[in-house]
């Protein structure tokens, strides 16, 4: 039987817009099931979202055994010198251990040194409470009472510098909560407070350190690099980002409700001529390339999201993790002290040339994964190789993203913050916490310190590193 011409007509078009469908249905399908399998390896999802059934085992197990291996040097803590032991113990054996004779208590030349062991331990703790008693005086000549004030230094809240201070670091540093924080002020140290106490120390300490973290963040704006990174945060139940920006002595946070490139601007100073290491994030595309460096470990991650996509760009992206593997292998050999900023330069050449010949195939692939990662790879250029010529420029954005790894800690328990107040407190605390450990100074005498000149008005403690 023939069709007529318009119900073939009709047929073939019917034909046509079915096939339309078929190829849209499983680009979507292909997409859900991309995202379905997304992980840590190929998404900047975090390894605590991955489940179970997801985790992508070792390549090759190692089979060692967990914890350090043999050769490993281990930690040890060191000795302290003589004049910093507070009691020495002498221990004398009294016979000997293979006869049984008795041994001299007085040590003859041919006997070995003594073996120096030295154990620490903590002393009690008790608190210490000073009554200030306020005097009043009734002036004989008009009847006005005057009272004596507080001696200068005195917290008007009824706690001293320290307790401030230890208070301040156990809900900031160690984040516990503010009900656990004056539990702990109790079971420790035996001081009683209230959870609105701690509350109102916390904002102490947030105005102590004001000054203490302003310098920081200006003197963040002349470092020569930095890298940047940003994380989800909430302030007064709307969504925020908080920002980090790390140097290679000084680390600082902010809150802001915007996750713009105006934020990095204003973080980094109009005048900021130095180095920035990064994702791919358009909060950075104002920076020039020639400034940029793109995290590595980012893009092995795209890149990986192209093997897993489908075998669309799935050669693409095995090609690029070829490339991946190998600026990371020559990058180690760098930090093992086997090349030098010139010798990576010569060895990577090679591997930048294949970098763009592969981008250029992507390019034109035409698939809605592979072709936009490489045309955008395309136009970065530079800021994927600024690590190999310019010391103190690192391919990875790790520095930042470990800087905020105790801010995500923090933000899981707490659920962000309710006020401006609540944020300057987070920021500040982050700020001193990571900036102490970069210079591996003590924060708590950095927060007492602080906070004491808050009191008197005498100058706040720096986190810039003098010069030796």
């Amino acid at each position: 039987m023939n069709l007529a011409d318009a119900d073939r007509d009709a047929l073939l078009t019917m034909i046509a817009a079915q096939a339309e469908e078929i190829v849209l249905l499983r680009a979507q399908v292909a997409a859900l099931l991309a995202q379905l399998n997304q992980t840590s390896a190929n998404s900047s999802r975090p390894p605590s979202s991955d489940r179970p059934r997801m985790r992508v085992p070792p390549a090759q197990p190692s089979g060692r055994r967990p914890g350090g291996q043999r050769g490993h040097p281990g930690r040890f803590r060191a000795l302290l010198a003589v004049a910093q032991v507070d009691e020495i113990v002498v221990c004398l054996p009294l016979r000997c251990a293979g006869c049984g004779a008795a041994l001299a208590a007085t040590a003859a030349p041919t006997d070995p040194p003594d073996e120096r062991r030295q154990v620490w331990d903590l002393p009690a703790v008790a608190r210490v409470v000073t009554e200030y008693r306020l005097a009043g005086r009734r002036c004989g000549r008009c009847g006005q009472t005057s009272r004596a004030p507080l001696p200068a230094g005195v917290g008007v809240d009824g706690c001293g510098p320290r307790l401030t201070a230890v208070s301040a670091m156990l809900s900031g540093r160690y984040r516990l909560s503010k009900r656990e924080t004056a539990a702990c002020l109790g079971d420790v140290f035996g001081v009683g407070l209230a959870v609105g106490t701690v509350s109102a120390l916390e904002q102490t300490v947030r105005a102590a350190l004001a000054p203490v973290v302003a310098e920081a963040q200006a003197a963040v704006q002349h470092a020569a690099v930095v890298n940047m990174d940003e994380t989800g945060w909430r302030e007064a139940r709307r969504r925020a980002w908080l920002w980090t920006v790390v140097t290679a002595s000084v680390t600082i946070f902010q809150i802001n409700a915007s996750r713009g490139g105006a934020v990095a601007r204003a973080l980094l100073g109009d005048a900021w001529s130095g180095i920035v290491g990064s994702d791919r994030g358009t909060m950075y595309s104002w920076l020039e390339r020639a400034r940029r460096q793109v995290c590595w470990a980012h893009l092995k991650r795209d890149f990986q999201k192209m093997v897993d996509w489908g075998p669309g760009p799935r050669p693409i992206g095995e090609r690029l993790l070829a490339v991946e593997a190998r600026v990371f292998h020559h990058w180690h050999r760098y930090r093992a002290g086997e090349l030098d900023r010139a010798g990576l330069a010569v060895v990577l050449a090679p591997v930048q040339a294949e970098l763009t010949a592969i981008l250029e195939d992507g390019a034109h692939a035409g698939h809605p994964v592979a072709q936009p990662l490489c045309r955008n790879l395309l136009t970065l250029g530079p800021a994927l190789w600024t690590f190999v010529t310019v010391d103190g420029v690192a391919p990875t954005n790790n520095a930042a993203e470990q800087a905020l790894r105790p801010a995500v800690l923090w933000r899981k328990g707490s659920f962000g913050t309710h006020s401006r107040d609540g944020s300057r407190f987070v920021e500040r605390m982050l700020t001193v916490t990571a900036s102490c450990r970069q210079q591996q100074r003590p924060l708590l005498d950095v927060l007492v310190t602080a906070v004491s000149a808050h009191y008197t008005g005498a100058p706040a403690p720096s986190l810039i590193p003098t010069a030796a």
